[in-house]
């Protein structure tokens, strides 16, 4: 009962292309399944691949100058709208055909918009909160996605088109893994932000359609959704670490004012937990899966910074049921099985010489991402 787009990637040039050849390496499009399927077992809102097939034909390379083994790439979506998209629109299609993708993409990911006294409005509302969710999770897994330009940002929600991505090892906030992207614009810790931004041109987009009549009036009430993406975010990240922090949240007798009082506090222990792993160059997935199974105090060298930093876990975790559950519920949020770049890489050279085992044993291995007993 879902709709769902095709795509081939590297399947030649496109009138989009920008003189490029439209063509694709096998490697790079390994890369993007492997990645997507990984994301998709960890629950993660992503596009996925379908197949990837060689082409039989050498193509220029990304890297170097030796050429490599062509494959195409046949990628399963929501949809491919992207910001983007919109940009495209309005820049060179005019106001008609951007008020026809703006509907489209209306009753095709939020048709619940409709309702709204300004759809247009609306439709801006609903694309942050799905990629304040989105980003939230990658922040929470070490996703670093590498390129977040509009092209890379879809209107459904899905995370899309993972070229030169990773997932961290030593926890660092300006981890960088674009060749090309020397100033770390796409750094880790720049994703939050990018998000914002990709969401500022999707708004400038939207402008003409949302208070054509009244410019001023549209450009506050953009702002003002915009506005709030940072606290979407906040929340949606905060929550998360809770869950691998393994503190309940549920609000007790003291209602809302409470419960926003144990959102602040978690969040400060989560951020003061990131700058401790960054200082300390401790593994970022294998510290959450040491701390659910008891043993991150390992990791550390000079423990005592840990060790301080768990006390104020252990009182906000609190006892009972509810921080039984919570612990529990840490085995589902903390992955054991990543495709760590390293394994990766050496997989794909592999693959580029004829052998897939390698990447074949990582997919199988990803997609079973919370399994401690798995062996393949």
């Amino acid at each position: 009962g879902h709709r769902r787009d095709l795509h081939l990637k590297g399947a030649g040039r496109t009138p989009f292309a920008r003189a490029g050849d439209g063509k694709a390496p096998l490697g790079p499009m390994l890369r993007e399944a492997v990645i997507g399927e990984s994301l998709h077992a960890l629950g993660i809102p992503t596009t996925r691949a379908l197949a990837v097939v060689s082409t039989g034909e050498m193509v220029r390379p990304r890297r170097g100058i030796t050429p490599e083994p062509g494959a195409m790439l046949t990628r399963v979506a929501a949809s491919h709208l992207r910001v983007g998209t919109f940009e495209y629109a309005a820049w060179h299609l005019g106001p008609e055909v951007l008020r026809a993708l703006a509907d489209h993409a209306i009753e095709r990911h939020h048709p619940d918009a409709r309702g709204a006294g300004s759809p247009h409005l609306e439709l801006l509302r609903r694309v942050s909160e799905a990629q304040a969710q989105l980003v939230a999770q990658w922040m929470l897994v070490g996703f670093v996605h590498g390129v977040m330009n509009t092209d890379n940002m879809t209107i459904s929600g899905q995370g899309i088109d993972y070229g030169p991505c990773a997932f961290l090892d030593d926890h660092r906030s300006r981890a960088v893994f674009s060749s090309i992207d020397h100033q770390g614009r796409y750094a880790y810790g720049n994703q939050p932000g990018i998000a914002l931004w990709n969401l500022s041109r999707f708004a400038e987009t939207l402008l003409p359609l949302i208070a054509p009549e009244h410019p001023e009036a549209g450009i506050e009430a953009a702002t003002e959704v915009l506005q709030g993406y940072e606290p979407a975010y906040l929340e949606a990240w905060t929550r998360g670490m809770a869950v691998k922090l393994g503190i309940p949240l549920a609000a007790g007798t003291g209602g809302a004012a409470q419960g926003n009082e144990r959102l602040s506090a978690v969040r400060a222990l989560g951020e003061d937990l990131l700058a401790l792993l960054e200082s300390h160059r401790i593994d970022h997935t294998r510290f959450f899966r040491a701390l659910t199974e008891g043993t991150a105090g390992a990791l550390f060298t000079d423990p005592a910074a840990y060790v301080a930093w768990n006390r104020r876990r252990d009182e906000l975790r609190g006892s009972g049921s509810a921080a039984h559950e919570a612990v529990a519920a840490m085995e589902c949020a903390n992955p054991v099985h990543i495709p760590r770049n390293i394994h990766l890489e050496n997989a794909l050279r592999s693959a580029h010489l004829g052998d897939l085992s390698g990447v074949e044993t990582i997919l199988e291995a990803v997609t079973h991402p919370y399994a401690v007993s798995y062996t393949h």
